[in-house]
């Protein structure tokens, strides 16, 4: 074990983020020498191990401080009395989250909080750097003694039962205090580099997921036309690769959250793309734009958002293609899901179908201002083009061809107006996690009036709408950045006793 670290109180967020980072640094370091000594083929005395630090807090009535700046948040607050403690990982990572969480919960409660070792061991592979990879130098035989000598991922400590809301505490334990543990964290920070090829620190508080490469062609246009502009909000454009473009004109340590990132190594392109390839508008405070193809499927679009949303992402919505359903629809017209059929199967066990997924008022709000913005054109000259309603998604790429015409009878009868096979679980997966979430479709055939995307109309279509799409997604996030982020987690996605971090 590292040197002990005795738990301490704090009324100071700063001071307790400074604890959590030296108990965290110091465990960091222990295992990384201990693996650099077994990798060179050192037999350790007996296991070795590090564990996480944690945060805790203690109340004694449901009250809460009357502070007029947390009056509208939906966070910052625990349920009732009681003892309230969570795992942290990556303080380097989240010191802006955990600061804002930390000084919530003194000004709401005026209780001390108390930082300390906890008893959940730091996986061996959560512990190494960005581009370590000394394990691979080891010998088979080796690699079979690591579980002897190192603490392995223990996956069950990393379920979601406390995102699905069916985590019991057993008597005498803590109520979680957060989401996620930091085992579960550091699991999806580890997944993240392998699907999106880039490091998570350069994830933005604003996601775009897309199922169309065409979108990221643009993205990754209009991210190097900012680079270019000497006066532009963004700082860097970040590929997979981790490859860096730095904003003309930005002096080497100009940015204090980004320095040692942007000042280090510029990455490698990849000889080939990752699974879902994510490319980043970055901003100094974290507020730029992400932008991630998720392929087509509900798995991939499950699988992204499972481990995104450990990054706690101030929002995050759907730019992609969609199959009209209705004869009055043309090609290119624009649809802005205000509800969802659930036919993609991958979160029926974690979300129930008989939870509703709502419309979330200010997503809505800000994408439909987007539209208007962008194209132009605003009140009933608006609904030509962008029609509101039911969005149906479903795992069958070939649902129009199953017998007895049983999904088009079904998609009627829900009122659906489009049907894509990703949005409803992006959406579920933002209420399930708590991520405000949106849609925004595009029309781009209509298989149910005999309107099949032809080679050339759908280089057509690509053109005429794709750029215009994507301009609309980034100025709704603009309107939501502007208005603060505050406003965007809804108590539409807290539950009766719900957890205090955000």
């Amino acid at each position: 074990m590292p040197a002990f670290i005795a738990p301490a109180r704090f009324t100071d967020a700063a001071a307790a983020l400074a604890q959590v980072r030296a108990i965290y640094s110091g465990g960091l370091q222990h295992l990384r020498d201990a693996m650099l000594r077994f990798v060179a083929g050192e037999s350790l005395p007996g296991r070795v191990r590090a564990c996480y630090p944690f945060v805790r807090v203690h109340t004694h009535t449901v009250s809460r401080q009357a502070v007029p700046a947390n009056a509208g948040l939906s966070y910052g607050f625990v349920a009732g009395p009681g003892r309230y403690e969570t795992t942290l990982t990556r303080p380097d990572l989240f010191s802006r989250y955990y600061l804002e969480q930390f000084r919530l919960l003194l000004e709401n409660h005026q209780v001390e909080l108390e930082v300390g070792t906890s008893a959940q061991p730091i996986p061996i592979h959560f512990s190494f750097a960005e581009n370590d990879h000394i394990e691979g130098s080891m010998s088979i035989e080796r690699r079979a003694l690591m579980r002897d000598v190192f603490d392995l991922p223990d996956l069950h400590a990393m379920d979601d039962g406390i995102a699905n809301g069916t985590y019991e505490a057993r008597a005498g334990e803590p109520q979680p205090l957060a989401l996620f543990t930091g085992a579960r964290v550091d699991y999806s920070l580890h997944r993240l580099r392998h699907y999106t090829g880039t490091a998570p620190e350069w994830f933005q508080n604003f996601v775009l997921f897309t199922n169309y490469q065409y979108y990221i062609d643009e993205f990754v246009q209009l991210g190097h036309e900012a680079m270019m502009d000497e006066n532009s909000e963004y700082i860097a454009f970040i590929e997979p690769g981790n490859v860096v473009t730095r904003r003309r004109g930005l002096a080497a340590g100009a940015s204090a959250t980004f320095h040692d990132l942007l000042d280090g190594s510029q990455g490698t392109a990849p000889p080939r793309l990752p699974q879902m390839p994510a490319y980043h508008l970055v901003r100094e405070d974290r507020s730029g734009i992400t932008m991630v193809n998720i392929g087509v499927g509900p798995a991939n679009a499950k699988t992204i958002t499972d481990h995104v949303a450990v990054l706690r992402p101030h929002a995050w919505m759907m730019l992609g293609h969609c199959a009209g359903l209705r004869p009055s629809q043309q090609l290119g017209d624009y649809v802005l899901a205000h509800a969802y059929v659930r036919e993609d199967h991958v979160l029926d066990e974690e979300l129930p179908l008989w939870v509703p997924i709502p419309a979330l008022a200010e997503i809505q709000l800000a994408l439909e201002r987007a539209v208007e913005q962008i194209t132009k054109v605003s009140g009933p000259e608006l609904k030509k083009f962008m029609r509101t309603g039911t969005v149906a998604s479903t795992d069958n790429r070939n649902w129009e061809l199953l017998p007895n015409n049983t999904p088009q009878r079904r998609f009627s009868q829900s009122r659906a107006v489009a049907l894509d096979m990703e949005s409803a679980t992006i959406a579920a997966n933002g209420f399930r996690f708590r991520v405000p979430y949106g849609t925004l479709l595009c029309v781009s055939d209509k298989p149910l009036h005999g309107e099949i995307k032809l080679p050339g109309m759908a280089n057509h279509f690509y053109r005429e709408r794709v750029e215009q799409h994507l301009r609309i997604g980034m100025a709704a996030i603009d309107i939501l950045r502007s208005e603060g982020s505050s406003r965007l987690h809804s108590r539409k996605l807290r539950s009766f006793a719900e957890v205090a971090f955000q």
